[in-house]
């Protein structure tokens, strides 16, 4: 359902700086008209969050769990939930050049949104016939994370000219509350069609293509409503620092931070990518979609739950100490599961999980926001993705070698997991080095890019979100028929 700013947002639209200037036909617009497409876009940005939000919770986060029912393995299962971020990751370095090909913004967007949504069209067409190898899976899962990191960049800058700045912090923390529902309505729905589907052996495979139908006509949805906003300024620039800026290692502290991070995704990542299989393969728990679909949900929806707890302690007592409660709750995670396989155990320790990566993205996103100016968070955090996606394909890669080794079998699992808890205790130094310091900067506002049963959901910040931001939308005009024209 589109979104309708209430009339206390409306009456913000008319004090805005940008209505009623002189646009390029020489004369001045109404301001009925200005605020009439003012409201459309946002009403399409907002429509826009739910239908992306919908395509991760019934789409790729099944990924994992189709591999499985293919009988491409637990590795395979495991790879297809790690390997193609990297590629996702050096697929977005492109996007300048994307934007100065097509020359505008939003046509590069919505291309790259067009083309996640076809990346569907194979996994319909596989889960059809019955058969995909694993390298075709592989392929599909890198095209789909391409083109959607390959948006990122690219449409924080060109919805940066559609909010005006005094109401980027209320519009896009609704915006990622409407996100976070329709996330969890995805996973919902996902997890209903493939019980239905389990139900009947021969139907099994057909759930999968009814999800995936679904998850690639809620971005085809998408792309429309992104066709549809507005683009004042096409080639609108970011202004990134280059040399008079404050690089990340400049930043006191930073290069420390930047350093734990990476180093806690290794240990991270050793086991996150196989706790899907480990859950779902016939050779370790073989828990039902219904209860897969639980324990995913069980760990978002505390996430959900605890981060306007943990944004109060974060301004009262620090981000960083934040970061430390975090960094210390989340290495016993994986070994947890070795000690029962009681469902309710499980919901517990999900429960538990949610908390502590809440509070470990939450002081993350509160540290890069206070310690890299706004003009430089964009490139600083594109190389971080990078860098990040490296840290991630390592783990996974180093897992993958651990169960080959040892056997895809309880006793495999049980050795990754502790390895794993091991690996983030050996980061525990790295974070008590990191210097202290207030967290003074509101939490940003955040999309959802996936939903993980190890770490409730992956999420990207909203740049254009916060009123520091550089990008703001210039003075413009709307014609009789409500069409901007830049001054």
């Amino acid at each position: 359902m589109p979104f309708h700013p209430p009339a206390r947002m409306a009456r913000d639209f008319d004090d805005e700086p940008l209505f009623g200037g002189i646009g390029a036909r020489g004369r001045r617009a109404p301001l009925g008209s200005q605020a009439a497409v003012l409201r459309r876009d946002l009403a399409l940005v907002h429509t826009d969050a739910i239908a992306g939000s919908i395509m991760v919770g019934s789409g790729e986060t099944y990924l994992a769990a189709f591999a499985l029912a293919l009988g491409l393995g637990d590795i395979v299962a495991g790879t297809v939930a790690s390997l193609p971020l990297l590629g996702g990751a050096v697929l977005q370095l492109v996007s300048p050049w994307g934007v100065r090909r097509f020359g505008s913004h939003r046509r590069w967007v919505v291309l790259c949104a067009g083309l996640q949504a076809a990346s569907f069209v194979p996994l319909v067409a596989a889960a059809l016939v019955g058969s995909l190898s694993a390298l075709g899976l592989l392929a599909i899962a890198t095209l789909y994370w391409g083109t959607g990191m390959m948006t990122g960049a690219a449409w924080n800058t060109w919805v940066g000219t559609l909010v005006p700045r005094s109401l980027r912090s209320r519009f896009f923390a609704r915006r990622s509350r409407a996100g976070q529902i329709a996330l969890l309505f995805g996973l919902l729905a996902g997890g209903a069609i493939l019980h239905a589907g389990e139900q009947e052996s021969s139907s099994h495979l057909l759930a999968f293509a009814a999800l995936f139908a679904m998850a690639g006509l809620a971005r085809a949805w998408s792309a429309w409503l992104l066709a549809h906003q507005s683009e004042p300024d096409p080639l609108v620039e970011s202004r990134l620092a280059t040399r008079d800026g404050v690089a990340p290692g400049r930043v006191p502290g930073n290069r420390r931070l930047l350093g734990y991070l990476l180093a806690l995704q290794v240990g991270v990542q050793v086991a996150a990518p196989y706790f899907t299989p480990y859950m779902l393969g016939a050779s370790a728990l073989h828990l039902s979609y219904v209860r897969y679909m639980v324990l995913i949900a069980a760990s978002f929806l505390s996430k959900i739950v605890a981060l306007p707890w943990l944004g109060h302690l974060a301004a009262r007592h620090g981000a960083r100490r934040v970061l430390r409660f975090a960094g210390v709750a989340v290495v016993p995670l994986p070994a947890l599961w070795n000690f029962s396989n009681d469902f309710s155990v499980l919901v517990a320790i999900q429960l538990f999980a949610g908390v502590a990566w809440g509070a470990h993205e939450l002081a993350t996103f509160l540290l890069f926001f206070d310690a890299i100016r706004p003009e430089e968070r964009t490139r600083v955090l594109t190389w971080y993705n990078l860098a990040n996606a490296l840290a991630i394909a390592l783990g996974a890669a180093l897992g993958a070698q651990l169960l080959r080794g040892h056997g895809v079998d309880f006793a495999g699992y049980a050795l990754l997991f502790w390895i794993s808890a091991a690996g983030r205790a050996a980061t525990l130094p790295l974070l008590a080095w990191l210097p202290d310091a207030p967290g003074t900067t509101p939490p940003p506002a955040t999309d959802s890019v996936a939903a993980r049963p190890s770490a409730g959901s992956i999420e990207q910040p909203v740049l254009a979100d916060r009123p520091d931001s550089p990008i703001e939308r210039p003075p413009q005009l709307a014609d009789s028929e409500g069409v901007f024209t830049a001054e």
